[in-house]
Protein backbone atom coordinates (compact mmCIF):
# COMPACT_ATOMS: atom_id res chain seq x y z
CA UNK A 1 0.00 0.00 0.00
CA UNK A 2 0.82 3.61 -0.65
CA UNK A 3 0.49 6.05 2.13
CA UNK A 4 -0.39 10.04 1.31
CA UNK A 5 -1.04 12.41 3.62
CA UNK A 6 -4.75 11.65 3.79
CA UNK A 7 -5.15 8.41 1.06
CA UNK A 8 -4.30 4.87 1.09
CA UNK A 9 -3.03 3.80 -2.25
CA UNK A 10 -4.20 -0.59 -2.25
CA UNK A 11 -3.57 -2.21 -5.16
CA UNK A 12 -6.31 -3.78 -7.19
CA UNK A 13 -5.33 -8.00 -6.78
CA UNK A 14 -5.79 -10.24 -9.21
CA UNK A 15 -8.52 -12.18 -7.88
CA UNK A 16 -10.60 -9.00 -7.67
CA UNK A 17 -9.97 -8.27 -10.69
CA UNK A 18 -11.66 -11.90 -11.67
CA UNK A 19 -14.57 -10.38 -9.79
CA UNK A 20 -14.66 -6.73 -11.40
CA UNK A 21 -14.84 -8.98 -14.61
CA UNK A 22 -17.88 -10.41 -13.99
CA UNK A 23 -19.53 -7.89 -11.73
CA UNK A 24 -17.89 -4.95 -10.66
CA UNK A 25 -20.43 -3.90 -8.04
CA UNK A 26 -20.16 -6.95 -6.89
CA UNK A 27 -21.03 -6.55 -2.89
CA UNK A 28 -17.76 -8.92 -1.79
CA UNK A 29 -15.29 -6.55 -3.53
CA UNK A 30 -13.67 -4.56 -1.12
CA UNK A 31 -15.26 -6.23 2.06
CA UNK A 32 -12.38 -7.94 3.69
CA UNK A 33 -10.12 -4.86 2.62
CA UNK A 34 -11.66 -2.44 5.39
CA UNK A 35 -13.23 -0.11 2.74
CA UNK A 36 -16.31 0.22 0.58
CA UNK A 37 -17.19 2.11 -2.85
CA UNK A 38 -20.11 4.10 -2.06
CA UNK A 39 -20.11 6.21 -4.55
CA UNK A 40 -19.53 3.58 -7.02
CA UNK A 41 -16.30 4.47 -8.43
CA UNK A 42 -15.71 2.36 -11.86
CA UNK A 43 -19.11 0.52 -11.22
CA UNK A 44 -21.45 2.55 -13.95
CA UNK A 45 -18.32 3.75 -16.00
CA UNK A 46 -15.32 1.16 -16.28
CA UNK A 47 -13.01 3.37 -17.17
CA UNK A 48 -9.73 1.21 -17.61
CA UNK A 49 -10.94 -1.57 -16.39
CA UNK A 50 -11.47 -2.66 -19.51
CA UNK A 51 -7.72 -2.42 -20.76
CA UNK A 52 -6.30 -3.90 -17.19
CA UNK A 53 -8.53 -6.91 -16.89
CA UNK A 54 -7.12 -8.62 -19.63
CA UNK A 55 -3.69 -7.28 -18.71
CA UNK A 56 -3.46 -9.06 -15.31
CA UNK A 57 -4.68 -11.99 -16.90
CA UNK A 58 -1.74 -12.06 -18.98
CA UNK A 59 0.47 -11.21 -16.17
CA UNK A 60 -1.02 -11.27 -12.55
CA UNK A 61 2.46 -9.60 -11.06
CA UNK A 62 1.95 -6.28 -12.59
CA UNK A 63 -0.84 -6.15 -9.90
CA UNK A 64 0.89 -3.17 -8.03
CA UNK A 65 1.51 -1.09 -11.54
CA UNK A 66 -1.89 -1.45 -13.17
CA UNK A 67 -4.69 0.40 -10.83
CA UNK A 68 -4.90 1.33 -7.26
CA UNK A 69 -8.02 2.44 -5.20
CA UNK A 70 -7.39 5.62 -3.91
CA UNK A 71 -9.40 5.49 -0.44
CA UNK A 72 -10.10 8.51 2.33
CA UNK A 73 -8.13 7.32 5.22
CA UNK A 74 -11.10 8.94 7.39
CA UNK A 75 -13.64 7.41 5.92
CA UNK A 76 -12.54 4.29 4.65
CA UNK A 77 -13.81 4.93 1.19
CA UNK A 78 -13.00 5.05 -2.27
CA UNK A 79 -12.59 8.56 -3.58
CA UNK A 80 -11.01 7.71 -6.98
CA UNK A 81 -8.03 5.60 -8.52
CA UNK A 82 -4.90 6.07 -9.91
CA UNK A 83 -2.93 3.31 -12.42
CA UNK A 84 -0.25 3.12 -15.01
CA UNK A 85 -1.16 1.81 -18.76
CA UNK A 86 1.41 -1.21 -18.27
CA UNK A 87 4.83 -1.81 -16.98
CA UNK A 88 7.69 0.48 -18.20
CA UNK A 89 8.38 0.32 -21.56
CA UNK A 90 11.64 -0.36 -23.17
CA UNK A 91 13.08 3.46 -22.80
CA UNK A 92 11.64 3.57 -19.56
CA UNK A 93 8.56 5.49 -19.98
CA UNK A 94 5.54 4.86 -17.97
CA UNK A 95 1.97 6.42 -18.33
CA UNK A 96 -0.54 7.07 -15.58
CA UNK A 97 -3.89 7.66 -15.33
CA UNK A 98 -5.82 8.89 -12.74
CA UNK A 99 -9.62 9.95 -12.15
CA UNK A 100 -11.55 10.85 -8.55
CA UNK A 101 -15.31 11.07 -8.11
CA UNK A 102 -17.14 14.34 -8.22
CA UNK A 103 -18.04 14.64 -5.17
CA UNK A 104 -14.20 14.63 -3.44
CA UNK A 105 -12.55 16.75 -6.36
CA UNK A 106 -11.06 20.30 -5.61
CA UNK A 107 -9.33 19.58 -2.97
CA UNK A 108 -6.03 18.48 -3.97
CA UNK A 109 -6.46 15.22 -4.09
CA UNK A 110 -5.72 14.29 -7.23
CA UNK A 111 -2.51 16.37 -6.90
CA UNK A 112 -1.71 14.32 -4.01
CA UNK A 113 -2.68 10.80 -5.50
CA UNK A 114 -0.24 11.21 -8.88
CA UNK A 115 2.62 12.67 -6.20
CA UNK A 116 1.88 9.22 -4.04
CA UNK A 117 1.82 6.81 -7.67
CA UNK A 118 5.38 8.61 -8.72
CA UNK A 119 6.57 8.92 -5.77
CA UNK A 120 6.65 5.18 -5.34
CA UNK A 121 6.81 3.99 -9.15
CA UNK A 122 10.03 6.15 -9.82
CA UNK A 123 11.88 3.86 -7.21
CA UNK A 124 10.97 0.60 -9.24
CA UNK A 125 13.46 -1.21 -11.86
CA UNK A 126 13.18 0.71 -15.40
CA UNK A 127 11.44 4.04 -14.70
CA UNK A 128 13.14 6.12 -16.36
CA UNK A 129 10.17 8.76 -17.92
CA UNK A 130 6.62 10.02 -16.03
CA UNK A 131 4.13 10.38 -18.52
CA UNK A 132 1.01 11.99 -18.08
CA UNK A 133 -1.42 12.65 -20.87
CA UNK A 134 -4.28 14.93 -20.39
CA UNK A 135 -7.38 16.73 -22.79
CA UNK A 136 -6.53 20.88 -23.67
CA UNK A 137 -9.02 21.64 -22.44
CA UNK A 138 -9.00 19.99 -19.02
CA UNK A 139 -7.56 22.68 -17.11
CA UNK A 140 -7.71 21.14 -13.70
CA UNK A 141 -5.54 18.44 -15.17
CA UNK A 142 -3.41 20.80 -16.90
CA UNK A 143 -2.92 22.83 -13.54
CA UNK A 144 -1.70 19.10 -12.03
CA UNK A 145 0.73 18.13 -14.48
CA UNK A 146 1.88 22.39 -14.10
CA UNK A 147 2.42 21.30 -10.43
CA UNK A 148 4.98 19.04 -11.26
CA UNK A 149 6.88 20.66 -13.79
CA UNK A 150 6.02 18.12 -16.44
CA UNK A 151 7.75 19.23 -20.05
CA UNK A 152 4.65 19.14 -22.85
CA UNK A 153 5.95 16.63 -25.63
CA UNK A 154 3.83 17.22 -28.58
CA UNK A 155 0.08 15.69 -28.62
CA UNK A 156 -1.60 11.88 -29.12
CA UNK A 157 -5.25 11.32 -30.50
CA UNK A 158 -6.92 8.60 -28.24
CA UNK A 159 -9.21 6.33 -29.34
CA UNK A 160 -11.56 6.69 -26.70
CA UNK A 161 -11.02 10.36 -25.50
CA UNK A 162 -9.90 12.28 -28.14
CA UNK A 163 -6.87 14.73 -28.85
CA UNK A 164 -4.05 14.42 -25.80
CA UNK A 165 -1.26 16.83 -24.45
CA UNK A 166 1.39 14.51 -23.40
CA UNK A 167 3.64 15.52 -20.72
CA UNK A 168 6.73 14.07 -19.39
CA UNK A 169 9.07 14.47 -16.35
CA UNK A 170 12.09 12.33 -15.99
CA UNK A 171 12.05 10.19 -12.55
CA UNK A 172 14.64 12.00 -11.58
CA UNK A 173 13.48 15.53 -11.72
CA UNK A 174 10.61 14.17 -10.20
CA UNK A 175 12.82 12.71 -7.42
CA UNK A 176 14.19 15.64 -6.69
CA UNK A 177 11.39 18.15 -6.95
CA UNK A 178 9.86 15.48 -4.53
CA UNK A 179 12.30 15.76 -2.33
CA UNK A 180 12.39 19.76 -2.53
CA UNK A 181 8.48 20.03 -2.21
CA UNK A 182 8.76 18.01 1.36
CA UNK A 183 11.69 20.09 3.00
CA UNK A 184 10.00 23.04 2.02
CA UNK A 185 6.43 21.81 3.60
CA UNK A 186 4.62 20.58 0.96
CA UNK A 187 3.15 18.10 2.86
CA UNK A 188 0.03 16.66 0.61
CA UNK A 189 2.90 14.95 -1.73
CA UNK A 190 4.74 13.55 0.81
CA UNK A 191 3.98 9.18 0.66
CA UNK A 192 5.67 6.19 2.10
CA UNK A 193 5.47 2.18 1.26
CA UNK A 194 3.95 -0.15 3.42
Amino acid sequence: MIRTERLDLHAVLPGEYAILAVDRGDSRLWIDRGFSNPHGHLVDVPGPLVHRIPRILADPDAAPYLLRMAVARSEGIIIGSAGFHDLPDASGMIEIGLGIVPEWQGQGLATELLAGMWGWVVRQPGVRILRYTVAPDNLPSQAIIAKFGGEHRGQQIDEEEGPEDIYEITAEDFALRDIRRRSVGWGRAQWSVE
